[in-house]
């Protein structure tokens, strides 16, 4: 019901609002498990995704936006639900290898999952190291991955900013990377790299974005 509900309200409306620019759509396998790996720009990029792609997409999202009481609640579970987001408990190792348990069981489920190497978003636009969590997913599953693209995701909704503004959004689906030789070695830290490696200069051709050559830590509170 509520997938129905995505693409006969979600979709459209999304569309006609922000009228994005979506290419390479013929890239994204229609069914089976596959990976969608994307850099990370904005917090609605887990909205972009979902509502571009022509299939549904899973997410993880914190629980606290399916957890909430009153209309509010509601509202945010809905819509999150809406568009497959799923709810994991995030902050400590155990909760981040739940995340992938649970990411390789929507993909062993035949179903779309999105993911951001990087792990968290890019604050100076520039495409950082990707952590090895989606080869350990590509590799475990035997799935394909699917490199994505955004630009522009960050003006519609910059840090800090609670209401989305009308700017142009371009989404581009690359085509899919195989790795059966790999598959198996999920174990292997320099299979894993090679993969995520092969997976982040795939991301980098789509977007054309300055690579940094460290990982994006999450700024440490004041």
């Amino acid at each position: 019901m509520l997938d129905l509900a995505t693409r006969l309200v979600l979709k459209p409306l999304a569309r006609g609002i922000w009228r994005p620019s979506i290419e390479g759509v013929e890239h994204v396998p229609r069914k089976g498990g596959v990976i969608l790996a994307s850099n990370h720009l904005s917090f609605i990029d887990s909205v972009v995704i979902p509502l571009t792609a022509p299939r549904r997409v899973h997410f993880l999202a914190k629980a606290e936006y399916f957890t909430g009481t009153g209309l509010k609640g509601a509202l945010s579970r809905g819509f999150f639900q809406g568009i497959g987001a799923v709810p994991v408990e995030r902050g400590t190792y155990r909760s981040a290898q739940a995340s992938l348990e649970r990411a390789l069981e929507i993909l062993e489920d035949g179903k779309a999952f999105g993911i951001y190497p990087e792990g968290t978003r890019s604050l100076d636009g520039r495409l950082y190291r990707g952590k090895t969590g989606v080869a350990w997913l590509a590799l475990t599953a035997g799935v394909p991955v699917v490199p994505v693209a955004l630009e522009g995701p960050e003006e519609i909704l910059p840090v800090g900013k609670r209401v989305p503004r009308l700017k142009k959004v371009t989404v581009r689906f690359g085509e899919p990377l195989h790795f059966d030789e790999l598959h198996g070695q999920a174990r292997s830290l320099k299979a894993r790299r090679q993969v995520t490696d092969e997976v982040m200069a795939a991301i980098q051709r789509l977007s054309g974005q300055e690579v940094a050559r460290t990982y994006n830590e999450v700024p440490k509170a004041a």
